[in-house]
């Protein structure tokens, strides 16, 4: 129980439904989606394209998204990446002198596949249809939503948007600041087409055309068989080990299988003796982190070409790895990443009256994802591709057709026999370090939800230890003892959002106060 004196917030419970998101609005049409007859499915959609035009420095049509689905005790994950286009080359990037996709080029642009992902699920997983779904969304995009503080703040360090994304995504040539009303007008026409003949109306005809001669305009080599070639496919999630419970995610090519790695390493350690934010604890994350997001880095790739996932999610590897952590020395940094690394995502989950739970995450990577946009419509343009590295034979060389390793990943925690919790932490790197941050401070530290979300947190697995302000003096020395190098994060690190369904049907949510949003229920 909280302290009712400080700051704070408490976790919202209800039955009937509930969302929990990073921005009020999306929130509520979530919960109107369900009180009109919506499943869960359908409520995440309409949430999350909403947020296209709430958060477009973190999402939108043009980028990509992963879900996972619990219903009726089955679990299904989709993942809705887009490829690289075909002429993508690695050679003839490194030829001009790159080392790495540049990430605000065209060539950072791989194929959009959320808007395929959505439509798949609203035929196969929904219950009232694109059209039906959309239909409250469309407005918000047409007449424009006020412009949230955090979004304010993210929107003034984008500094890197040129041409196209520059007059969609400014007023006046500038980031606008809180309370700004902010319109898409030119999306609202995509999203029109898309309610009317869903995949076609965006990967075919008027819109595809102007993704299409966009891109070549800019130096790009996609086509219009790219978008044709574009599918999203149903997998089978991946799970591992914690403290008696199954954390769930999915498989490559994003980036699950180091939380499930890091989450392994961990529970070798008697977390629940340490103090949840002392030095002690911090340290020993940063160091497990280090060991899984090395082994990200190394095996981690398109599902086609994927090297030995097994060895990676071994109890044998784990335990080699743990052995390797010294308690009180900090070990050196991994070496560099090739791939981008961000920041940017948004996550939305919702849990309907029949218990049916949606994960899903949607994301155009970095921040406004390449600053590109297609000139008519205004697309914003992700720049997943920047994911790839430019090792030759690396399985996760750039290469046409190919889906680069991906950082956003949704999950699921499975205990004592049932689907008991749905959550995500944004965050780009950060992810997996997260979803086993959160799941520590439940199943170690006995933490509620909200609280769990709350505290604070750092991130050591790239190079130096990102430390928020939470942390205090005496836990900023110990760790400098350590032989840690601390800096100081730009902004707070990564944005959660959970909801727990008790046996009973209880519904508790939580969201991040590092955002704007909120947990809602009815």
């Amino acid at each position: 129980m909280r302290d009712f004196h400080l700051p704070g917030r408490s976790a919202v419970y209800a039955t009937n439904g509930m969302c929990a998101t990073s921005h009020p609005l999306a929130a509520g049409i979530a919960i109107d989606t369900l009180k009109r007859g919506g499943n869960a499915v359908d409520a995440a959609i309409a949430g999350a394209i909403l947020l296209g035009v709430c958060e477009p420095q973190m999402t939108g049509l043009g980028g990509d998204m992963f879900a996972l689905i619990a219903e009726g005790g089955e679990v299904s994950g989709l993942n809705a990446s887009g490829r690289a286009p075909a002429g993508l080359d690695a050679e003839a990037l490194r030829a001009e002198g790159h080392d790495a996709v540049p990430p605000y080029s065209v060539h950072a642009v791989s194929v959009p596949g959320a808007v395929d992902g959505f439509c798949r699920l609203a035929e196969e997983r929904g219950r009232l249809g694109l059209a039906d779904i959309l239909g409250p969304v469309i407005p918000y995009f047409e007449n424009g939503v006020p412009v949230a503080p955090r979004v304010a703040d993210d929107w003034s360090k984008a500094t890197h948007l040129s041409g196209d994304g520059r007059r969609h995504f400014l007023v006046d040539g500038q980031a606008p600041a809180a309370g700004t009303r902010f319109a898409l007008p030119g999306q609202a026409d995509v999203l029109r087409r898309i309610a009317r003949n869903c995949r076609a109306g965006f990967y075919e005809g008027e819109v595809a055309e102007d993704l299409v001669t966009s891109l070549r305009a800019l130096g790009g080599t996609h086509s219009q068989n790219d978008l044709d070639a574009q599918s999203c496919e149903w997998v089978t999630p991946i799970s591992g080990p914690y403290r008696g419970a199954e954390l769930i995610e999915l498989p490559p090519n994003g980036s699950g299988a180091t939380a499930l790695l890091m989450a392994r390493m961990l529970e070798r350690f008697d977390l629940s003796s340490l103090d949840p934010f002392g030095a002690e604890r911090a340290h020993l994350e940063a160091e497990a982190a280090k060991l899984a997001y090395d082994a990200r880095n190394r095996f981690i790739a398109d599902p086609d070409h994927v090297t030995r996932l097994d060895h990676m999610l071994s109890e044998e590897t784990a335990a080699r790895l743990a052995d390797l952590i010294d308690p009180e020395r900090a070990m050196p940094a991994p070496p560099p990443l090739a791939e981008a690394v961000h920041r940017d995502t948004i996550y939305i989950t919702v849990v309907d009256r029949d218990g049916m739970m949606v994960s899903l995450i949607y994301s155009v990577f970095h921040s406004f994802g390449s600053g590109l946009a297609s000139a008519k419509f205004g697309i914003g343009f992700q720049n997943r591709a920047a994911g790839f590295n430019l090792t030759p034979g690396h399985p996760n060389e750039a290469g046409g057709g190919k889906r680069p390793m991906h950082t956003i990943i949704p999950a699921l925690l499975h205990r004592e026999g049932r689907i008991e919790m749905s959550f995500g932490v944004m965050g780009g790197a950060y992810q997996p370090n997260g979803h086993v941050r959160l799941i520590s401070n439940l199943l170690d530290h006995g933490l509620d939800l909200q609280a769990a979300i709350d505290g604070p947190r750092c991130f050591g697995a790239l190079g130096p230890l990102d430390i928020e302000n939470g942390y205090g003096a005496e836990v900023r020395a110990a760790l400098e003892a350590k032989g840690h190098v601390l800096r100081q994060p730009e902004t707070a690190i990564g944005g959660a959002q959970a909801i727990r369904l008790t046996e009973d049907g209880v519904m508790i949510g939580a969201s991040d106060p590092r955002k704007d949003g909120c947990a809602l229920g009815y």
